[in-house]
């Protein structure tokens, strides 16, 4: 037997110290491939007996020089490594971005295949990431080629600001009985010492909206009536239009009159203040400018519009005056002349609604009447059209936000609802609805967050519309706010 030995490891090719021999390590010379197949007969039963040895001895399964997953639980279908049949139409696009992103624009472009045929990938099955269950996106996936996807910065490292809400509901309802259902009127104004003042029948109320405090100012009589209010930029002095076409000035902290101007011959429908100049326009189509450092009444008459004055409105820095009549015209005038410096008649119907961008020079916003119900977009240092919107209802008033750059209107027939628009594009931000009758006034909070609308309803709506100059959109202590309706008399 010691003979046999020696003539074992050498017929293995494995010099063996003395004393072992191969059945000790039951396994197959690897030294070479021509070794392994001239000395090693891994089909032959002994062989596999050997090497089945080595594993557990509960076990009969083969060994292999390879360890084999389970692929049943590995969800490779959720990365598309299995071939399954491509949806016309479906990811190829999104696909295409991709590519570009990740290896250059000239891989992901369709001309890169030739002949306008789409780009396909070293494997059709490269980059398809499939998702098994309709989840939400998150708000920090990454961007595909520069546009903002799910709420991400092209940038990718900062989450883009969500939309703004605003309530549908106004927060304060006040009772205003015997405001007037009439177009042409503008009965309603917000000063910058945060006192509203309303007119109802012949009389005029301030309502302090820091204390809720209301105060009767002044009792026209039974023979006037009050057409229009305005306060002055510092908020001292409200000035009154009357059916006589007078126009009254009252110290509103000691509710008295302290002037009364004459001039127009029938009733005194809008106001309008810049800095020093009052004007006034009336049913008589004139539009008077009032100087209160000088004794007379007025000190220019502004003629232009066949038909009643019922728009007026300063621009901010007190250059421009915007007109709106009866007559389907905006009219625009300068400090200097007695004649429009434009004439602009693409309105088909009334325009009261005026209202300056605070935000650009020259930019002006107008709305027509039920015949027209278009706001419409001015640049007033050529007199074009930028835009035109058909709001399908009548346009009764505009005011343009300084906080953001959104524009708020108030419409009557047919659906007497509140809409918010981003300038410039014109998009809608909300609706708000409530009001049973035309919401014909509109006037904002000096701090421009808050809207007050008044309609034939007899009814004042506030409403949280606009984000504060920090872009923090908190509601006013309820303490002073209270949620409710009260009466402003």
């Amino acid at each position: 037997m010691d003979s046999s030995r020696p003539n074992q490891g050498r017929k293995s090719g494995l010099n063996l110290p003395v004393g072992m021999n191969l059945d000790t390590f039951a396994l197959p010379s690897l030294s070479s491939s021509s070794s392994f197949q001239s000395h090693t007969n891994i089909s032959s039963p002994s062989s596999l007996r050997s090497i089945s040895n080595l594993g557990s001895p509960s076990k009969s399964a083969i060994c292999s020089d390879r360890f084999i997953p389970c692929r049943s639980s590995s969800r490779l279908h959720t990365f598309g490594l299995i071939d399954s049949p491509v949806k016309e139409g479906g990811n190829e696009n999104y696909a295409r971005l991709l590519k570009a992103e990740l290896f250059g624009p000239d891989f992901g472009s369709p001309s890169f295949a030739g002949s306008g045929s789409p780009v396909s990938s070293p494997s059709k099955n490269m980059l398809r990431f499939k998702t098994e269950n309709s989840t939400p996106s998150s708000p920090f996936s990454p961007t595909v080629v520069g546009h903002n996807v799910g709420g991400v910065s092209p940038g990718g490292s900062t989450p883009t600001k969500q939309q703004r809400k605003i309530s549908k509901t106004p927060f304060k309802i006040l009772d205003a009985p015997a405001l007037q259902d009439d177009y042409y009127l503008n009965l309603v104004d917000w000063s910058s010492q945060n006192v509203l003042a309303v007119a109802l029948g012949t009389c005029v109320y301030l309502w302090n909206a820091t204390s809720s405090k209301v105060t009767k100012l002044c009792d026209l009589g039974p023979d006037d009536g009050v057409c229009s209010v305005q306060w002055t930029k510092e908020g001292s002095f409200l000035s009154i239009g009357t059916s006589l076409g007078q126009v009254q000035i009252w110290d509103a902290t000691q509710c008295k009159r302290v002037r009364t101007m004459s001039g127009h011959q029938t009733r005194t429908s809008v106001l309008a203040w810049s800095s020093r100049i009052l004007s006034s326009g009336s049913r008589d189509r004139n539009i008077l400018q009032h100087d209160l450092r000088v004794s007379s009444d007025y000190i220019s008459k502004l003629v232009g519009h066949k038909s009643e004055v019922c728009g007026l409105k300063w621009s901010h820095d007190d250059r421009e005056l915007a007109s709106g009549g009866n007559d389907n015209q905006l009219l625009v005038w300068n400090q200097h002349s007695q004649q429009p410096i434009l004439k602009l008649t693409e309105h088909t119907a009334a325009v009261k609604a005026i209202a300056w961008s605070p935000h650009q020079n020259g930019l002006l916003a107008s709305g027509g009447g039920t015949a027209d119900r278009c706001i419409r977009i001015w640049n007033t240092a050529n007199g074009n059209q930028l835009n035109s919107v058909d709001t399908s209802s009548q346009v009764c008033n505009l005011a343009w936000s300084k906080n953001v750059n959104e524009i708020v209107s108030t419409h009557g027939y047919s659906q007497n609802q509140i809409m918010v628009w981003k300038y410039p594009t014109m998009g809608k931000v909300a609706t708000l609805t409530g009001h049973s009758l035309r919401v014909l006034y509109l006037a904002t909070s000096p701090d421009g967050q808050t809207i007050v609308t008044g309609a034939g309803d007899e009814t004042l709506r506030f409403w949280n519309v606009f984000p504060s100059l920090r872009n923090q959109a908190h509601a006013r202590d309820t303490k002073v706010w209270s949620i409710g309706r009260t009466h402003i008399r």
